[in-house]
């Protein structure tokens, strides 16, 4: 009968289907909250240092045709090579020459390339490792040429696995998981490079890789001397952005060596160096009137909330950052501001990416949100940005009273890269004032926020209007379905 046939499909089918949807809940609350790979969200023990050193790459307006750029994080990357015997660890996120057709960029990835290749030929019992993400290969539609030569040369190179990451998409990664990712990325790409027109062209599933988005977003050269924790990437696209580092020096070392192994056994790399390192320690002082703390993943959330928790009247929170969106790190600014602490975020418009236009989000509508929920108790200023960005992540708490804190690397201030998500990586410092370090930072901060010489800054008026609150709307809804490139 009739009747009966589709009756029994039925008791076929709604038990399958409970089943399914069953399985991908499961699949999906535990892809997004598993145990974290063994040696990742690290924080060091406290060092005592006598310096730490401040870079900053800059690009400005003051009227000349193209405005300004100060560079000094890049040319202080290449030193390092340059004064490296032992070895090299470099870990970054970015690093291709990939751009859109219609633009030009220094071919920054080139440069640093060839300048490790050229340091290989010229040191070859140095141990030369390199560590990137899969984004480098368009996640396996086409090989990197740069990272092709660096292998030739002899240097390790090191793509960083990270499915055994938690995922950041919950209602994607159960899909991803369950139906996808047993079919690897590997093939000839044929569909356009949405994120660089003139990159070669990507595999469907390499675009459905993408979109289970997390990422080693980490940003770290590393050699026996010293090391340099940066904002920035050396990526052709990214060479005009606004960066920030911090350099130090001692055993700290050993702790980013540790955390970059930990990356490196992600994609079961091996130990990174054949023999065990040894460093310098001609700036660190057991008496040294700085404290250092290296941090990864979710430490450097601890460690923000702490900083900023800890200011109160008399104290400024300033924060120069390129995203700002973690609901925790939002709450902390304004019960800061609440306490009497002076709250000044200078922040990037979020107008661009690598020369395309953006909407603002996230940083616009959560200003407007700030703004509304402060009462004005907190002022914001947007950077002055052209077709680059402001890329910096930085967090100073100068305080009236003993030491100021500095919280600066990879890490925007974001769910994904404050919650175990991403592979990140940050220097965490506790500094006097009477340090050349803290006349840096404030000489930084005021330059930009004050315009000392240049337009470096805007007021919040110019990129907030009578429509902000839809994009709030629409920064709500992304953030709570996870789907956001942020």
């Amino acid at each position: 009968m009739p009747g009966q046939h589709s009756s029994h499909k039925r008791s076929i089918w709604l038990p399958a289907a409970a089943v399914l949807i069953l399985w991908l809940i499961g699949v999906m609350i535990y892809q997004t909250h598993k145990p974290l790979p063994p040696g990742l969200s690290y924080e060091s023990p406290l060092y005592k240092a006598e310096r730490v050193h401040l870079w900053h790459d800059l690009t400005y307006q003051d009227g000349s045709a193209g405005g300004q750029r100060e560079e000094q994080i890049l040319p202080r990357i290449l030193q390092i090579i340059d004064e490296s015997r032992q070895f090299l660890v470099i870990d970054l996120f970015l690093f291709n020459g990939y751009t859109h057709k219609d633009q030009q960029f220094p071919a920054v990835s080139r440069q640093l390339a060839d300048k490790l290749v050229a340091h290989q030929a010229a040191h070859p019992a140095m141990e030369i490792v390199f560590i990137t993400d899969e984004v480098n290969t368009n996640y396996g539609s086409a090989p990197n040429p740069l990272l092709e030569d660096m292998k030739k040369a002899g240097i390790k190179v090191v793509m960083t696995d990270v499915d055994d990451l938690r995922d950041s998409t919950p209602a994607y990664s159960a899909v991803w998981r369950t139906f996808i990712q047993w079919f690897g990325q590997s093939g000839t790409g044929w569909i356009p490079n949405l994120m660089a027109s003139g990159g070669p062209d990507i595999t469907a599933r390499s675009y459905l890789k993408l979109l289970n988005v997390k990422a080693n977003h980490r940003k770290v050269v590393v050699s026996e001397k010293t090391a340099l924790i940066s904002s920035g990437n050396i990526h052709d696209a990214s060479a005009y952005h606004s960066n920030i580092a911090l350099e130090v020096q001692g055993p700290i070392i050993g702790d980013i060596l540790q955390t970059e192994q930990a990356a490196a056994d992600l994609s079961g790399a091996g130990p990174l160096l054949s023999k065990q390192p040894v460093f310098e320690q001609n700036s660190t002082k057991a008496d040294g009137p700085l404290e250092i703390r290296y941090l990864t993943e979710g430490k450097v959330n601890k460690y923000a909330l702490e900083a900023i928790g800890s200011a109160g009247q008399g104290d400024t929170v300033w924060m120069g950052m390129f995203y700002l969106a973690d609901d925790d790190i939002i709450n902390a600014l304004l019960t800061a501001s609440g306490r009497g602490a002076e709250v000044r975020l200078l922040l990037d418009p979020n107008q661009n990416a690598f020369g395309r236009d953006k909407i603002g989000i996230p940083n616009r509508p959560v200003a407007w949100n700030l703004i509304r929920r402060s009462g004005g108790n907190l002022t914001i200023r947007w950077y002055n940005t052209g077709m680059e960005q402001y890329h910096t992540k930085l967090l100073f708490v100068s305080k009236a009273s003993g030491n100021s804190i500095i919280l600066s690397g990879s890490t925007n201030f974001t769910t994904r890269n404050l919650d175990d998500y991403n592979l990140e990586n940050n220097l965490w410092v506790g500094v006097p004032k009477d340090q050349p370090l803290y006349s840096g930072l404030e000489s930084y901060f005021n330059r930009l926020w004050n315009n000392e010489g240049a337009e470096y800054s805007l007021p919040l008026d110019d990129y907030l209007s009578d429509a902000t609150w839809l994009k709030y709307i629409v920064f709500r809804m992304q953030t709570v379905l996870g789907f956001t490139t942020f």
